[in-house]
């Protein structure tokens, strides 16, 4: 069973056969993989709650934001690896795509190396910015040091698994991605209800799964001698190659950062509106959490298909691609939206018994339903612009839709929906200005991409796409 799985999910070349079919084969490991992540952090958050306290799970949560604030730069050479990594496989560069894999894993170590160095050091002052209370402050930064003493393994499976996929391979990250989340919810009981180690058991079992799914990433790379060499001599850092990748991931590792800290400057304003607020808030966006997942996940297999065939010089195919992976998008978008209005209610009610924040919660939920259809065409389109190494022009719209119209807007609508029963402003305030801004991101994609500034990036033969 697992062979017929392995040879129908197995290395993609996406320059060849039907695109939908491709696309179906390669987008359906990614989904479910982003399915058996969320699961895993809904997990994790009831064993930490559950066994150890209150306290603990606020420590951790106190520790997230800063934690993927941190994260981004990881971000953004995943992001630039795996982009090279499907242009030269799409080209058919034994050579060129052996380099990346190699200038990949020695810019994976050294960097993870600084990281676990200043994240040791500076914890106890990043925590001490956000100020929480003394016995959360505590445990926050526990958890923080431990994550950084394990910040290489971490890194090595979120960039590797971001290579294999770029050359097609969705299946293997899969299965690692499954096994270390098996592997740390057993660590997480085992270290915290059997041994009794609070916090620290829980950063622990996170730091040994994720270290040994990203040995087997590095197994599997290593392993795959039919499309690269990994020896000592493509070890070597490839000077222009290295800098390729920074240049590519940095606007995606800018972007995770505005996100990340819009994040922490919006829940401040959710803070002010009220326990119920706060509450329903959490609801939604772990509801929001399994909706995402769709259109990252053809975000990700539109930069693989484009950045494949644009290697191969199938213009034909790239326009294809992008119409097929449009239409898979729109459908489950759709869907989801239709899923969204009809359960809102008891989607919401597995959260929370309170009727006032299933009221608060449903309302939140239809609110940025539609918003999920704008979100999935951004995703595509700007997936296809990555995958054709263009990466600044994502970077800009998330500036404007994240920074300056999202954050404004909301503290604006909430100061004019002030009134005696919401003296803060109303809680749709939060929920309008993030539909708002994914509309809006929406339609400045669709002219981006049309307009076609982005296709400087191609090479001259091939800047008619």
């Amino acid at each position: 069973m697992l062979g017929k799985l392995r040879e129908f999910f197995g290395v993609q070349d996406m320059t060849t056969g039907s695109p939908m079919s491709k696309l179906i084969q390669f987008s359906l490991p990614l989904l479910i993989g982003n399915l058996a992540q969320q699961l895993y952090n809904t997990v994790d958050s009831i064993v930490v709650g559950k066994y150890i306290g209150d306290t603990a799970l606020a420590a951790v949560g106190t520790a997230g934001p800063i934690l993927n604030l941190l994260l981004v730069l990881f971000m953004g050479v995943a992001t630039g690896a795996s982009i090279m990594a499907s242009q030269y496989f799409g080209a058919k560069d034994r050579y060129g795509l052996s380099r990346v894999v190699g200038s990949t894993l020695v810019l994976t170590l050294v960097s993870g190396l600084i990281m676990m160095a200043m994240g040791l050091l500076a914890s106890p002052a990043l925590i001490r910015l956000i100020a929480p209370p003394a016995d959360v402050a505590e445990g926050a930064v526990i958890y923080l040091r431990i994550i950084f003493i394990g910040i290489v393994g971490g890194s090595a499976y979120n960039i590797l698994s971001g290579v294999l996929r770029g050359m097609g391979d969705s299946f293997y990250p899969l299965m690692f991605l499954i096994l270390a989340c098996v592997l740390n919810i057993v660590l997480d009981i085992l270290f915290v209800a059997r041994f009794d180690m609070g916090v620290a058991g829980v950063a622990w079992a996170t730091i040994i799964a994720q270290a040994i799914s990203g040995v087997l990433c590095l197994v599997r790379l290593i392993g795959m001698k039919e499309l690269i060499d990994v020896n000592r001599s493509t070890l070597i850092p490839d000077g222009p190659i290295t800098r390729r990748l920074c240049l590519l991931g940095l606007p995606a590792g800018v972007t995770q950062a505005l996100f990340s800290m819009s994040a922490i400057v919006v829940q401040s304003l959710t803070n002010s509106l009220g326990t119920a607020v706060i509450a329903a808030n959490v609801a939604i966006m772990r509801v929001d959490g399994f909706a995402m997942m769709p259109n990252f996940t053809f975000g990700t297999a539109s930069t693989t298909f484009v950045g494949q065939n644009i290697g191969a010089q199938r213009i034909d195919r790239v326009r294809q691609g992008i119409r097929d992976l449009m239409k898979l998008a729109l459908i489950t978008a759709g869907a989801l939206v239709a899923c969204i209005l009809l359960f809102g209610h008891h989607l919401i009610g597995l959260f929370t018994n309170t009727e006032d924040v299933i009221q608060i919660g449903i309302s939140g939920l239809r609110w940025l339903a539609l918003g999920y259809i704008a979100f999935a065409v951004s995703q595509v389109l700007q997936g296809a612009m990555r995958g054709a190494g263009e990466t600044m022009i994502p970077m800009w719209i998330s500036i404007i839709t994240t920074i300056v119209v999202r954050l404004p807007l909301a503290y604006l609508l909430a100061a004019l929906t002030r009134c005696e029963a919401w003296p803060k402003g109303r809680p749709d305030a939060l929920f309008a200005s993030l539909l708002i801004s994914w509309v809006l991101g929406m339609i400045i994609t669709v002219i981006a991409h049309r307009k076609g500034a982005w296709r400087r990036r191609l090479p001259p033969e091939l800047q008619k796409l």
